[in-house]
C-alpha cells in the first residue's frame, strides 16, 4: 500500500513538471495513469495495464466528451466569430475609451471581464486586449510587466469561477453532481467576486504607482509584433455586446423558467432526471442563439465565415481531449487501492464538508495546472460523498456549487498552467517578468476569496 501511495504521489509531481515543460497532457495522462496503476499493483499480483488503459482511462475520457463537448464545441465556437468579427476588439476599445486613460489598468481589466463572462475563451480575450493595452501602457508609461498581471485577473478569476451564470466550462462541471445550474448560489459568488476584483486592482495599481515613482516607464521592447486593428473596420459596440447579453440573460431565462416550467417526466426513459439537465440545456440553448446571433450581426465583418466555424470546431477538439485526459488519469487514481488513503486524508481535513472540498478541488486544480481538469477529478472522486455530507448538514447543493468553482480558480495558475504560459507568450514577457503580479492576482487574491466565503456559509451569515 505504501508503494501505491508513493506511486501515486510520484506521477503527480511527474505529471505537474513534464506538463511545465511542454509535453501534451495527451500523452502524460494515460502514460503516467498506468504508472501509477503498476505501483499500485506490486506486490498484489494485480497489474493489468491494458485494462485500465481501455476500461477505466478511455471509458472515464469518453464520459466527459460525451458530457461537455457540446459545450467547449460551442463556446470555441462562439469566441472564434467574436474574434474574427473584431467584435471582441471593440468592446475592449470602447469599454478602455470610456475609462479614460488614468484608468488604463481597470479599463483593461473591465473589458477582459466582459468578454470573459459573457463566454468568450480567454485565449481569445488575451489576443484579443492585448494590442490595447499595450497601447495604453506605452502611451502612459506604466511598466509593461504589469500587462498579464491585468489581463488575468479579468480572465482568469472571478468571470471563470465566481459571477454567478458565466458560461465558462468550470461553472458547468458541478451541474450534473449537485443537480445545480450556472447561477448557483449568487451572493456567495458576488462576494467572492468583490473581493478579487478590488483587491486585485488594488495590488496592480500599488505596484505599477510604486514602478513608476521609481523612474521604470513602458520598457524597451522591439518586435512586438503588434498589429493595429482599423477602428473604423470594426463592428458597433451594440453590434458588439449584444451577443453575449443574450447569452447571459437566455441561460437565466431558460435555466429558471422554460425548462423547470416543462414538463420532463420522459427523461426517466432516459435515465436522467431534470435536475442533471436543465442547467446543461439551458447553456447549450443559450450559446447556440448567440452564436446565430453574432453571426447574423457580424457576418459581414468576417473575411471567411465558414473557415471561422471550421476553426472554432477545431480549436474546441484540442481543449476538450486536454481535460478529457487528466479526467482519465483522475478516475484511475481514484480506483486505486491505495487512493484510499489520500482520500480519507482528504475527507478527514475537516468535519466541513466545505473546507474539504475546496482544499481537494484546489489542489488537484494545482497538481494539474488545470482548473477544469482539477474540478472534474476531485467531484469525479468525492462528489458524491461531499454531497451526502453537505445535505445531511444542512448545506444547499449551490453552496457546494459554487464553492468547488471558485475553488478550482486559485492553485490552478500556478507557473506551469497552460493559460499561464500562453499569456506570457502573447505578451512577449517572462515569468520572471510578470508571474509575481500573475500569481497574486490568480492565486493568492482567490484563495483568501475562498476562504473568506467558506467562513461566512459556514456560519450562515450568507
Amino acid at each position: 500500500m505504501v508503494i501505491g501511495v508513493i506511486g501515486i504521489i510520484l506521477s503527480l509531481i511527474l505529471l505537474m513538471h513534464l506538463a511545465y515543460k511542454g509535453i501534451s497532457v495527451l500523452i502524460l495522462a494515460p502514460v503516467l495513469a498506468c504508472f501509477a496503476a503498476l505501483m499500485g499493483g506490486i506486490g498484489t499480483g494485480q497489474v493489468h495495464l491494458l485494462a485500465t488503459y481501455t476500461e477505466i482511462f478511455m471509458k472515464s475520457l469518453g464520459g466527459y466528451v460525451m458530457n461537455y463537448f457540446p459545450i467547449f464545441l460551442l463556446g470555441a465556437i462562439f469566441g472564434k466569430v467574436m474574434d474574427d468579427s473584431g467584435a471582441a476588439k471593440a468592446i475592449a476599445n470602447v469599454i478602455c475609451k470610456s475609462l479614460g486613460k488614468r484608468r488604463a489598468i481597470t479599463a483593461i481589466v473591465i473589458a477582459c471581464a466582459i468578454l470573459t463572462y459573457g463566454g468568450v475563451s480567454l485565449f481569445v480575450v488575451a489576443f484579443a486586449v492585448y494590442p490595447i493595452a499595450a497601447e495604453l501602457f506605452r502611451e502612459l508609461s506604466i511598466p509593461k510587466r504589469f500587462i498579464p498581471g491585468a489581463i488575468a485577473l479579468g480572465s482568469f478569476t472571478f468571470t471563470m469561477t465566481a459571477l454567478p451564470g458565466t458560461p465558462q466550462i468550470q461553472n458547468a462541471i458541478p451541474m450534473q453532481y449537485f443537480g445545480t445550474d450556472v447561477y448557483a448560489a449568487p451572493v456567495i459568488g458576488l462576494i467572492a467576486t468583490v473581493i478579487m476584483f478590488f483587491s486585485g486592482i488594488f495590488w496592480l495599481q500599488f505596484r505599477a504607482v510604486k514602478a513608476m515613482a521609481k523612474g521604470e516607464g513602458y520598457g524597451n521592447h522591439k518586435n512586438e509584433g503588434i498589429i493595429k486593428s482599423d477602428i473604423n473596420s470594426l463592428p458597433s459596440f451594440g453590434a458588439s455586446i449584444l451577443p453575449i447579453v443574450v447569452v447571459l440573460g437566455l441561460g437565466f431565462i431558460f435555466s429558471k423558467f422554460i425548462f423547470p416550467g416543462m414538463n420532463l417526466n420522459y427523461l426517466e426513459v432516459y435515465e436522467t432526471t431534470p435536475e442533471k439537465v436543465i442547467g446543461k440545456w439551458s447553456l447549450i440553448t443559450s450559446l447556440i442563439v448567440s452564436i446565430i446571433l453574432a453571426f447574423a450581426l457580424n457576418y459581414r465583418k468576417m473575411e471567411n465565415p465558414m473557415e471561422t466555424l471550421t476553426k472554432g470546431v477545431n480549436g474546441s477538439f484540442l481543449a476538450i481531449m486536454n481535460t478529457a485526459s487528466e479526467v482519465g488519469y483522475g478516475n484511475v487514481i481514484a480506483g486505486l487501492a491505495a487512493f484510499g488513503i489520500i482520500k480519507g486524508a482528504l475527507l478527514g481535513l475537516s468535519s466541513n464538508p466545505l473546507v474539504a472540498e475546496a482544499v481537494s478541488v484546489s489542489s488537484l486544480a494545482g497538481i494539474t495546472g488545470s482548473a477544469s481538469g482539477g474540478l472534474s477529478i476531485a467531484l469525479g472522486a468525492l462528489g458524491e460523498v461531499y454531497l451526502k455530507e453537505a445535505l445531511a448538514r444542512g448545506i444547499n447543493p449551490q453552496v457546494l456549487h459554487r464553492i468547488a468553482v471558485i475553488a478550482c480558480g486559485g492553485l490552478d495558475s500556478l507557473p506551469h498552467n497552460g493559460a499561464v504560459i500562453t499569456l506570457l507568450g502573447v505578451t512577449g514577457l517572462t515569468h520572471k517578468e510578470s508571474y509575481t503580479d500573475i500569481g497574486m492576482c490568480t492565486v493568492i487574491i482567490p484563495s483568501i476569496a475562498v476562504i473568506t466565503v467558506i467562513i461566512l456559509a459556514s456560519f450562515g451569515i450568507i
